[in-house]
């Protein structure tokens, strides 16, 4: 009975969760071509960071998610944040994956580093290595100080939104700034906001919904 209880503490203290630090990790990217150590930490204090984990090179659902982010980069440098592409793929099966045309699967020209854990120790780190070896799609938003403020992990044949990415991106960002508010759903930049305690919010539901029926 003791040894269980320990058993789950310890599971409970190596898990993932929002708001703790996100697990540090020193591996080999490829960006632009190039081969280069790329540490976790290295972004604190600088950037937020996008995680974003994929199963493999070349597969189909993957290459769209990276393209499309890549076309979208600005929008997240304006928003000061670093995008690391996440998978179980040598440094050298990046690079002919980063050097392929886009018309054959490949995602050449692409504005952010790939990194490599061919030895599935940071996706083991992040509890996302299925039972085949490969990484799920697990995205992480870490921020500043380096400590995980939203991930998702998606079905294998769904592809992940930009879109709400940024959206989600941005209502974090937002809320680190302007402590003591919270964003409602389909909150964009620009739209009405919630406080986190319930009485400073009843403004905004008598606004809402006192026109309606209920």
């Amino acid at each position: 009975m003791v040894r269980i209880c320990i058993l789950k503490l310890l599971i409970m203290l190596d898990s993932i969760q929002i708001g703790k630090m996100a697990p540090n990790f020193v591996t080999v990217g490829v960006y632009k071509n190039r081969l280069g150590k790329i540490r976790l930490s290295d972004y604190h204090g600088k950037k937020y960071v996008i995680l974003l984990f994929y199963p493999a090179n070349f597969t189909s659902v993957s290459s769209t998610e990276l393209i499309q982010l890549s076309d979208r980069i600005s929008e997240f440098r304006k928003l000061s944040t670093q995008i690391l592409g996440v998978s179980v793929d040598s440094p050298f099966s990046h690079l002919h994956y980063l050097l392929s045309k886009r018309s054959q699967g490949g995602v050449d020209q692409l504005n952010y580093p790939l990194i490599s854990d061919l030895n599935q120790t940071i996706t083991k780190k992040y509890k996302l290595l299925t039972d085949d070896g490969f990484a799920f799609p697990g995205l992480f938003i870490i921020d500043k100080e380096g400590i995980i403020q939203y991930y998702t992990v998606n079905n294998l044949l769904c592809g992940r939104s930009v879109n709400e990415l940024l959206r989600i991106l941005r209502s974090i960002q937002y809320l680190k700034e302007n402590p003591g508010q919270a964003c409602p759903v389909d909150w964009k930049s620009g739209n009405k906001i919630l406080y986190s305690h319930p009485l400073k919010s009843k403004v905004y539901f008598k606004t809402l919904y006192s026109n309606k029926k209920n």
